[in-house]
């Protein structure tokens, strides 16, 4: 949503411009929730090239056009026809992609995003890996790959494994959206501001001296913070943690099954429609990135996992379950968790031939 009606901004899928100090990066897709291309990453990454570069702009603002959402994700559209025809597009887009996830990261100035709507996959990307992330009363937060053959990726791995207790193991294994308290609680987000105050927030951000930092940009968010409404995780953290703690999703599936909870229940019919196949490998990714010292070794476990899901059929049957039969009703191989074993997991950990970051 455009914020600064008075910004003027150039691009296409991507546009960006300044207003006062403020760099404004708006994705501008939406009439497929703003999800990522190729040329949309590397609009991003040209905008922040400049936007660090210039000594006028003091801190950058992240938005989504369109009333649903901030980001849908990446183009799995995409995905699925690279896949299919072998032509490497789906490993250029990740690479680029995964690249511009830790550059946010690391990024010199203030990121603040407002995570309005529909935030989900490379969504979460481009704004949970940001310095100051809001939310707001429509947030709806997820990770959910393991619906369509996939795992988290774009750093979420890294994300998900410092979530508070068991929190993230839930969010990657369930794909479950989120809103804005839960989202804050697992530590995606810092802040909920109301979407009516919004427009206020993103015109006190261009008016910030030129040298101003972290600090100030804080003082500024926090000034228009309100209390997020309840959320679900605070309830049943106990809970979650209990289940969710385990090293296999058997296991997991076993613990929810014991508990005689409507929540219970409700994670546990979710967590069990995905595929069981990334339900395996997400919770091994899990694991592994608990004892990662940091983002861009979870990222480059990612990426190389991604060269095995292009050569895995869940990845193309939850694709088109999804968004080219729409169906809904995918059909997964191997269609048990019993039948996956340690020689259809262990391929995704197998080093990538042309690394990330080396």
């Amino acid at each position: 949503m455009r914020y600064l009606t008075t910004t003027e901004l150039t691009g296409e899928d991507v546009l960006s411009g300044r207003q006062g100090s403020l760099g404004v990066i708006l994705l501008n897709r939406p009439r497929v929730l703003n999800s990522l291309s190729l040329p949309m990453v590397q609009a991003i990454g040209e905008a922040l090239d400049r936007f660090e570069k210039d000594p006028a702009i003091a801190a950058v603002l992240m938005t989504g056009e369109g009333e649903r959402g901030l980001c849908a994700g990446g183009d799995i559209r995409t995905f699925y026809e690279s896949g299919k025809a072998g032509d490497g597009r789906a490993a250029d887009f990740l690479r680029a992609e995964y690249r511009m996830n830790a550059r946010i990261a690391t990024y010199s100035k203030p990121y603040v995003v407002f995570m309005e709507g529909i935030t989900m996959g490379g969504g979460v990307g481009v704004s949970s890996h940001g310095s100051h992330r809001i939310v707001t009363d429509t947030t709806k937060l997820a990770m959910p790959e393991t619906g369509i053959g996939f795992f988290p990726d774009i750093g979420a791995t890294w994300l998900l494994a410092r979530a508070p207790g068991e929190l993230g193991t839930l969010m990657g294994l369930t794909g479950e959206a989120i809103g804005a308290a839960d989202a804050i609680e697992a530590g995606f987000a810092d802040r909920f501001v109301p979407a009516s105050a919004l427009a206020t927030l993103a015109e006190s951000l261009t008016t910030l001296p030129a040298n101003a930092g972290p600090a100030e940009v804080s003082a500024l968010v926090e000034a228009a913070a309100k209390p997020a409404p309840v959320g679900e995780f605070v309830e049943n953290r106990a809970l979650i943690d209990r289940c969710f703690g385990f090293d296999t999703v058997e296991q997991i599936a076993a613990a929810l099954a014991a508990e005689e909870s409507a929540f219970a229940t409700r994670v546990r019919s979710a967590m069990l429609a995905k595929s069981p196949t990334s339900l395996k490998v997400t919770l091994a990714l899990l694991r592994a990135a608990r004892r990662s010292p940091d983002l861009e070794t979870c990222l480059e476990r990612e990426f190389a996992a991604t060269a095995q899901i292009l050569h895995t059929p869940d990845f193309y049957e939850g694709i088109r379950a999804a968004i080219i039969d729409k169906d809904r009703n995918p059909r997964w191989s191997p269609a048990s968790l019993d039948a996956v074993g340690p020689q259809i997991v262990e391929p995704f950990f197998k080093p990538h031939p042309q690394p990330l970051f080396s």
